[in-house]
């Protein structure tokens, strides 16, 4: 700890990542182990995460994230985007297909950002919002990928015809930001990806996940 710095704050947060890093709460003897803190701070600390909703205990004691941490993350995917959106332009306009970001949720693929390009006659039209299995489409099996190769160096993945009859996709997983799970990728009208377009999507992957860091 500096003394630019809170130490009640450091503690707060410290107990949300020890919370959310269990399935089955903790107990305040536990959190107490933890920390290296008596248990009277324990206590006071769980009071106040309490009023905010952040955290909350169970008839026997055990305490665990509340429900108002969904209501901040939230507000994580309009940050997100707007990181994200300089990288999208730039995809779009160089391939000619419409660019797009997908973070993980729960099960699901969540399409939070998407760019089409200006100069194309044609292109697949593709809505912020969209949601599909992360076992279907080029993004979600991007980030299923990226979750078993365990590997700092994405890589790109392939689909055709899976979301949308006639549309390829190809999508690269973001790498090395803490918090986030998700991917790049366009999708187009076409039988096959050219082959210039998997690496280009890396390369965009990688500066979302640069702007994110």
């Amino acid at each position: 700890m500096t003394a630019e710095t809170s130490q009640t704050l450091d503690r707060g947060l410290r107990v949300l990542k020890l919370l959310a890093d269990t399935d089955h709460g903790l107990t305040v003897t536990e959190l107490s182990n933890k920390l290296g803190v008596n248990r009277t701070v324990v206590y006071r600390l769980l009071a106040t995460l309490e009023q905010h909703a952040l955290v909350r205990r169970d008839l026997g004691g055990r305490a665990r994230v509340g429900l108002g941490v969904l209501r901040l993350g939230r507000q994580v995917h309009p940050l997100v985007r707007e990181a994200a959106l300089p990288a999208l332009r730039s995809l779009a306009e160089d391939i000619g297909a419409t660019a797009h970001l997908t973070l993980v949720d729960g099960t699901e693929a969540l399409a939070v950002a998407v760019v089409e390009p200006t100069w194309t006659d044609y292109h697949v039209a593709y809505r912020a919002g969209f949601r599909h299995s992360l076992e279907r489409g080029a993004a979600g099996k991007a980030i299923l990928a990226a979750r078993a190769a365990a590997t700092d160096e994405p890589g790109y993945t392939l689909t055709h015809g899976e979301l949308e009859a006639g549309a390829s996709g190809a999508a690269a997983a973001l790498i090395g930001v803490t918090g986030v799970e998700g991917s790049v990728g366009v999708v187009m009208l076409a039988d096959a990806v050219p082959e210039r377009v998997g690496p280009r999507v890396v390369d965009a992957a990688r500066e979302v996940a640069d702007a994110l860091r």
